[in-house]
């Protein structure tokens, strides 16, 4: 962070909750500001969902009406599922039964629009992928080697300022379902400081959650992304580091 200025990080308050088209909206003036400054701008992920709507658009769904919305969000997922398989079948013929937000999303959306989210999917608006010059790479780097990443990770989280972090976190009595507070790690280091859990079971708990976050993310990248676009699969070393300087800069 030092040798480059980074944008878009840790620039919202925890007790905001943050959608793609918001990020988006600030990911293109960022662009934008870096293109005029004579800078390149790198994206990194992170989540396939940000990175799609920046460069692909977002659907113009119009606001949630906010009581239609909290009423979803309180139901059970299955009892959700089972109205949305009434009110949009094809959305809940797609969507996993246990897919809370996805279930819950749908839902709203066929309720406080009328339009089934697929019928708004077809139009989307916003996206930059077709002024800009795109050099991407998808980094798929050998799962023992991330998976040592991932420990090591959260591992250095934990000795680097995330206990005192949490610490704020549950001093400001933020509410239990928003991002920040179901972030990887948070849950686990709260319980511990409540005494629910020893730290080597919170240390163990955070390195699975890390794993598991980074598996669900290794398959979108590989699967979700267009096939033109390259993929690196060798351990990341200084070598590679290397080449993907050259190829940024091309």
């Amino acid at each position: 962070m030092a040798r480059a200025p980074h944008r878009l990080f840790g620039h919202i308050d925890g007790a905001q909750a943050c959608t793609a088209a918001r990020w988006a909206a600030e990911a293109r003036l960022e662009v934008d500001r870096a293109l005029d400054e004579g800078r390149l701008p790198i994206l990194v992920g992170g989540t396939g969902l940000y990175l799609r709507t920046l460069l692909d658009g977002i659907a113009p769904v119009p606001d949630i009406d906010a009581d239609i919305r909290a009423s979803i969000r309180a139901m059970p997922v299955a009892e959700a599922h089972t109205a949305l398989a009434a009110e949009d079948p094809e959305a809940a013929a797609r969507l996993a039964p246990a897919d809370t937000t996805r279930v819950a999303r749908a839902l709203e959306v066929i309720r406080s629009t009328g339009k089934p989210l697929r019928a708004w999917q077809q139009y989307k608006s916003g996206g930059i992928g077709d002024r800009i010059t795109l050099s991407p790479l998808i980094l798929l780097p050998p799962r023992d080697w991330l998976i040592a990443r991932c420990d090591q990770r959260f591992e250095q989280m934990i000795d680097g300022g995330a206990v005192a972090e949490v610490e704020a976190l549950l001093a400001r009595q933020l509410a239990a379902d928003l991002p920040v507070m179901r972030a990887i790690g948070v849950p686990d280091i709260a319980d511990w400081l409540r005494g629910a859990i020893d730290r080597e079971t919170m240390l163990e708990r955070g390195r699975i959650a890390t794993r598991q976050y980074a598996k669900r993310q290794y398959t979108w990248f590989s699967r979700q992304p267009p096939a033109a676009w390259p993929r690196e699969t060798r351990s990341i070393d200084d070598k590679i580091v290397d080449e993907l300087v050259i190829k940024l800069q091309q």
